[in-house]
């Protein structure tokens, strides 16, 4: 008896230690290595991105690759979410880094037989690396609000304020990069230094793949019904947001989201930055505006609460952009001298905030309202977003600037009046939440 008693209390006191053993990381931590991963990704993939336009120009092979990559996004996003619970969303993230890796080795050797398949691939996985990242920050956020305590909103807001914010200033730290190798060529129209930033890229790449790796993996079965059972059960699911007015009113404005942003990597940097400060100019450019988006996105996601403090927060935003759009559209034209070079800087500053706005705010509101089918939900964002971006990228080698301006004006008001919509007929679930 006494041998069974000591028996006993050795292994009472062995079961904290146990439990204690190993620590887990924090979701706040988490969130850490997530922002940190993305940061080096896409610094590389973001600046490759703003350059298609002006640097693979042959046959428009950079914007027709970008249109094939946002179509394919588009069409793979539909399907996301169910691959994203398959494989988990620590799991989907290394597996959707593989795609920008190839893209960046594609653009060593831009031809139409290695930058189109590098393109199609990267619109598979991207569609699942943020499906994963929306699903990832959502859990910890969520989590993280469960075991402190603590209101999901401002937790939800607080989480996505951090990964938008580094991830905005991926434009500083790719377009800087891009700024100090690239060099405008003797005549004009060409730039060196090309093998040696794609070069650079690749190492960015590797590191953001060593640090997808280290992510914790993360129990989505607190969170999320279990696998599905047929293939029915698994379309049920991906179209459920669909069925919700929340989410029909939020489309036009996640559409918007993907145009504004398609408008600057296609558009801002080869009607406006290329015409006053050349090539390799496009990266200060863009430099300016990812510093903005980082400080709006910071400061967004902090004042995050729920739907209302989302409306002021998004009217801001749109209203900054309307009046770029405007200022564009009646009284732009390029003008030489400092105040000539001023001026798409100044754009691109502008330009940023209402990205950085909409960023935090569509993530948060989606993590926020769809909980329960929340894979689902970002891949509907992504479906929308992407769709989108591919239209600008196809549109903009066939019509004028001025048909462009017009065209984001429009949609500006159309998503926006639908998001006040969304404000007056929805009974203030995040707010009650929170």
């Amino acid at each position: 008896m006494d041998a069974g008693r000591d028996e006993e209390a050795a292994a009472s006191a062995a079961e904290p230690l146990l439990a204690a053993s190993p620590p887990r990381r924090s979701h706040a931590a988490d969130v850490h290595v997530l922002s940190a991963a993305f940061l080096f990704v896409f610094s590389a993939y973001g600046a490759a991105q703003n350059l298609q336009s002006t640097v693979n120009t042959e046959g428009d092979l950079g914007t027709v690759s970008m249109g094939v990559l946002y179509t394919s996004f588009t069409l793979f996003a539909v399907a996301a979410s169910p691959v994203v619970r398959w494989l988990g969303p620590s799991r989907a993230l290394v597996v959707g880094t593989s795609g920008y890796l190839l893209f960046i080795l594609a653009n060593l050797v831009p031809t139409w037989y290695t930058m189109v398949p590098a393109s199609l691939y990267l619109g598979f996985t991207a569609s699942i690396i943020w499906v994963g990242q929306g699903t990832y920050l959502t859990s910890a956020a969520l989590s993280h609000a469960r075991d402190n305590s603590l209101p999901e909103g401002p937790t939800l807001g607080s989480f996505n304020g951090e990964f938008w914010g580094v991830f905005a200033s991926t434009q500083v730290i790719g377009n800087l990069i891009s700024l100090a190798l690239l060099r405008n060529g003797k005549d004009g129209g060409s730039v060196t230094g090309k093998n040696l930033l794609f070069v650079v890229f690749l190492g960015c790449m590797i590191i953001g793949i060593v640090l997808m790796c280290l992510l914790s993996k993360r129990d989505e079965k607190r969170d999320a019904a279990s696998t599905h059972s047929s293939f029915g059960a698994m379309l049920k699911y991906i179209v459920a947001p669909l069925k919700d007015r929340r989410m029909i009113l939020l489309i036009p404005l996640i559409a918007y989201s993907g145009l504004q942003q398609a408008f600057v990597w296609a558009v801002f940097t080869k009607s406006i930055v290329t015409p006053v400060l050349g090539i390799s100019g496009v990266g200060g450019a863009m430099a300016i505006y990812g510093a903005s988006d980082v400080v709006c996105s910071l400061v967004a996601g902090r004042f995050t609460s729920g739907l209302h403090s989302a409306t002021f927060i998004v009217s801001v935003g749109a209203i900054l952009q309307a009046a770029v759009l405007f200022w564009l559209l009646l009284l732009y034209s390029p003008m030489e001298g400092v105040l000539g070079a001023v001026v798409p800087l100044f754009i691109g500053a502008l330009w940023g905030v209402g990205d950085g706005v909409l960023n935090t705010q569509l993530s948060a509101l989606l993590g926020l309202l769809f909980e329960d089918v929340k894979e689902a939900a970002f891949a509907q964002l992504k479906v929308w977003q992407s769709g989108a971006i591919a239209v600008i990228f196809f549109l903009s080698p066939s019509i004028t600037l001025q048909a462009m301006l017009i065209l984001m004006a429009t949609s500006l008001f159309i998503s926006f009046g639908s998001f006040l919509l969304l404000t007056l007929v929805v009974e203030k679930p995040s707010t009650t939440r929170a």
